[in-house]
């Protein structure tokens, strides 16, 4: 089953960032059973060849690759697809206008598939969510990301992705999206991803850092404990 019939169908999507340019790393964690994995290109350091290289490595281990290319522009997005992207997970989608312009990028890359591209417009700011009722009236984009990160520098909390009151927008953006029609994506970690989903987010993202350091910590832990303790 795709991830948009997955997403179709109610069920949730996972999605892990391996967070090193590596297709070796992909191929063990897609084989983890993951439904995506994440080329991050706006903030990790793959180049074109290596986003190749990784796009082929989720897919031959059964995970759909979904690039973030540097920015929203057209050029970068034919390029990402044209490397083997099976999705496009856009950053900064601010206003209406800037989705109608991924949406056609897309679609003048990939006029005979658009349909089996995912695309996925991030709502990561103030003024995203301030637009977001009518960037919700955008046709072709089939997942709403409202990214924690930016929009908690914006909010003026920077780095604070899981604050209460970063929580509450990016909550009540899932709403705005859900009550729409719409599949509502974000970031969660382990001990907060139920929550999400029980709120109505659909497509969930984590790093892969984090359980490395949540792996590492318990290791860690077991190993040096005292004898008897």
């Amino acid at each position: 089953m795709s991830i948009k019939q997955k997403l179709a169908s109610g069920q949730v999507v996972t999605m892990i960032n391996p967070d090193h340019p590596s297709p070796s790393l992909v191929d063990f964690i897609a084989g983890l059973g993951f439904d995506a994995i994440f080329v991050d290109c706006e903030h990790g350091m793959a180049g074109i060849e290596r986003v190749q290289e990784m796009c082929r490595a989720a897919r031959a281990s059964g995970a759909t690759p979904i690039v973030r290319p540097d920015a929203n522009e057209s050029w970068l997005i034919t390029r990402y697809l044209d490397a083997g992207a099976a999705g496009l997970m856009v950053p900064h989608i601010d206003n209406a206008d800037a989705a109608r312009e991924l949406v056609a990028a897309v679609r003048y890359a990939r006029p005979m598939d658009f349909a089996a591209k995912l695309v996925i417009a991030m709502v990561e700011s103030r003024q995203a969510i301030e637009q977001l009722p009518e960037i919700l009236k955008v046709e072709g984009i089939d997942v709403f990301f409202v990214g924690p990160g930016d929009l908690s520098n914006t909010m003026g909390l920077p780095g604070q992705r899981f604050h209460p009151q970063v929580r509450e927008q990016v909550v009540k953006a899932g709403q705005q999206i859900v009550a729409a029609g719409k599949i509502a994506g974000t970031l969660v970690k382990r001990d907060n991803a139920a929550d999400y989903v029980a709120q109505g987010f659909r497509f969930i993202y984590e790093h892969a850092n984090a359980f490395l350091a949540d792996g590492a910590q318990r290791f860690k832990e077991a190993a040096l404990r005292p004898p008897g303790g």
